[in-house]
């Protein structure tokens, strides 16, 4: 066979196993009510928790923000790419977090895959190969690949098991110790045991690196996350959160103290050698932070919260099951590959668009339909794909 062949060959495998993944293309704005592929459609899958992607006010923002900045930063942030847009932006990230993580500092990043891949590599470095991360089995791809390329050693704990946690970390005589989560798993919607895993990094003088990127806006009073929801106060946190979810915007950041941000500055490559973000997104990023934080902010969580509520009240499930989530990640488990692309087909037949979640985003046996609600959403449109769902699983 020749080069093409063998790729064809491997896509016909994934086809076989109704495993290939394919892209639908958006033509408006991300919303509840969308147009994808020239179809209207009533969305339940994109990240967009608080309905603030395509807000007014931060549209606006992001104009001034052009007008002001221009549309490129020219460079790295090393070089002459950190406007003052970034600066702002930065300061009042670590103002926000001021309250949960001593002496707090933020660093933004154009992805939350590159800051998670800067908060490992960068961390690592610190003890060099005396560093073992503790990975939670369950932790984003971005977290998994950190930690690969970190090149420390790593020990992965089963998902949400706090003893077998304690176990590694009392048998390890590692210089450094770097126990990595997820808050809010992506695809099963609960949240990690945080305040017992925190009460041992400290025991054992542990970093807690937490990938916020599901709580950050949505969990908390005032959408600081899952520090803020669980009330946890600690020097030994380094938080990750998203800035393309929740906030509507794009990019993400870390938050830690000043000295480990200070740290990474000097040694997270994924950090040092890329090209700065756009200072306009940093700008409007700025507005969707006061709404965040405000009383439209509050209002928006709470409305969220009746949603969840709404759904997970009124689905009538007998042969798939909905997984336990308290968060705007709602999975409904079926099993079977192609069963679970059948149910999302159906959906989109009737205008509700649903992704199908499949191996190896998620263990094999475990496909499923990963419905994500919004702020954005109003309670006529939780019935209708409650509704739906439940029709499509009796028939």
């Amino acid at each position: 066979m020749n080069l093409i062949e063998q790729i064809e060959v491997q896509l016909d495998a994934l086809n076989a196993k109704s495993l290939r993944r394919r892209r639908r293309i958006a033509d408006t704005a991300c919303a509840p009510r969308v147009t994808v592929d020239g179809n209207p459609m009533l969305a339940f899958c994109s990240n967009d928790y608080l309905g603030l992607a395509a807000h007014p006010k931060i549209i606006a923002a992001l104009r001034e923000g052009a007008e002001k900045y221009g549309v490129g930063s020219g460079a790295s942030h090393l070089i002459s790419g950190h406007s003052r847009a970034h600066a702002m932006l930065e300061e009042r990230l670590a103002d926000f977090m001021s309250g949960y993580i001593p002496s707090a500092a933020a660093l933004y990043f154009c992805t939350g895959y590159m800051a998670n891949l800067a908060m490992l590599s960068g961390m690592t470095a610190v003890a060099g190969p005396d560093t073992v991360i503790f990975s939670e089995g369950l932790n984003h791809a971005s977290l998994i690949d950190g930690a690969k390329l970190s090149r420390a050693q790593v020990k992965v704990f089963p998902h949400g098991d706090v003893l077998a946690l304690k176990a590694m970390l009392e048998n390890s005589n590692a210089t450094s110790k770097i126990v990595v989560t997820d808050s809010v798993f992506s695809m099963d919607g609960d949240l990690a045991p945080i305040p017992a895993i925190l009460a041992l990094c400290e025991q054992h003088n542990a970093w807690l690196v937490i990938d916020d990127a599901h709580g950050f806006g949505c969990l908390g009073e005032h959408g600081r996350g899952v520090l803020e929801h669980f009330d946890l106060h600690s020097p030994n946190v380094i938080y990750m959160g998203t800035l393309g979810k929740a906030a509507g915007v794009g990019g993400a950041f870390v938050a830690a103290h000043a000295t480990v941000i200070d740290w990474l500055v000097q040694k997270a490559r994924p950090y040092i050698y890329t090209t700065a973000a756009p200072p306009a997104l940093a700008h409007a990023l700025l507005t969707s932070l006061d709404i965040i934080a405000g009383e439209e902010g509050h209002a928006r969580r709470l409305h969220l919260q009746d949603l969840i509520a709404q759904l997970r009240r009124d689905l009538r499930l007998k042969r798939w099951a909905l997984m336990e989530s308290i968060t705007a990640i709602q999975p409904i488990i079926i099993g079977d590959n192609a069963e679970s692309m059948r149910a999302a087909a159906s959906l989109y037949e009737q205008g509700l668009w649903v992704p199908a979640i499949r191996p190896p985003t998620v263990q094999e046996g475990t496909a499923r339909l990963r419905v994500t609600l919004s702020a954005a959403h109003t309670n006529d449109d939780v019935a209708c794909v409650v509704e739906a769902i439940n029709e499509l699983e009796s028939a």
